[in-house]
């Protein structure tokens, strides 16, 4: 898994490529919580990349996103492809997370 970050709006945008996994979880987690040492707490997750997401995947985003809500901040997911959409959706997270096309539109947002 790669991560990369950029800045839209002074909001912090992670953008993943590669699989979502048990592996890989733990970076994603590692990383929002470096971000929100520093105040980082409204965050973009941007997921073109991404063609696979498993359930340890999904819990490192859940808990990402309990982390920063605890400081009043917020993420919101951006670019899911349809496969991965699909996983949002039968698990019901697109009721938890704000989920848009793009990462500038996600940023927008806040």
């Amino acid at each position: 898994m790669e991560i990369r970050q950029e800045t839209i709006n002074h909001v912090a945008v992670l953008s993943l490529e590669g699989r979502l996994d048990a592996s890989s979880a733990r970076d994603i987690k590692e990383k929002v919580s470096s971000l929100s040492r520093e105040n980082r707490i409204n965050l973009v997750i941007d997921m073109a990349g991404v063609d696979f997401i498993d359930s340890s995947g999904l819990g490192s985003l859940v808990s990402s996103l309990r982390t920063v809500n605890k400081l009043g901040g917020d993420i919101k997911i951006s670019a899911l492809q349809d496969q991965v959409r699909a996983v949002f959706e039968l698990t019901r997270l697109h009721r938890i997370f704000g989920i848009y096309d793009d990462s500038t539109a996600a940023a927008m947002r806040f």
